[in-house]
């Protein structure tokens, strides 16, 4: 079982940064890949930007420049620092981590999603 815990969204003028976080718990298991998605009104949830346990990163061509996304292993944490934000960024954002486990002899891996975080950048 993994609890995150989301914070930094607000509203900022566009041109503006943000900074998100997520700190994840879990009581066993290894976190593996942790990313960020978000949701736009009336859209889908899209994928914003992924990091693997190594530290290698992949991000949605809409954000690639301007966003970039790190972790910090020893405090299980993910981070999304968003630069020269614009109004087409505005959504939810939800933080997204796997937790890999040994479970009946075998390995496991489960996702979990954060409680969302409010972005609402101004024109």
């Amino acid at each position: 079982q993994v609890q995150l815990v989301e914070s930094g969204g607000g509203l900022v003028q566009a041109g503006g940064s943000l900074r998100l976080s997520c700190a994840a718990s879990a009581s066993a298991g290894v976190i593996n890949n942790m990313g960020w998605y978000r949701q736009a009104p009336g859209k889908q949830r899209e994928l914003v930007a992924t990091i693997t346990s190594g530290g290698s990163t992949n991000y949605a061509d809409s954000v690639k420049g301007r966003f970039t996304i790190s972790r910090d292993n020893a405090k299980r944490t993910t981070y999304l620092q968003m630069n020269s934000l614009k109004p087409e960024d505005t959504g939810v954002y939800y933080c997204n981590v796997a937790l890999r486990y040994y479970s009946g002899g075998g390995l496991r891996e489960d996702n979990y999603w954060g409680q969302g975080t409010q972005v609402t950048v101004s024109s």
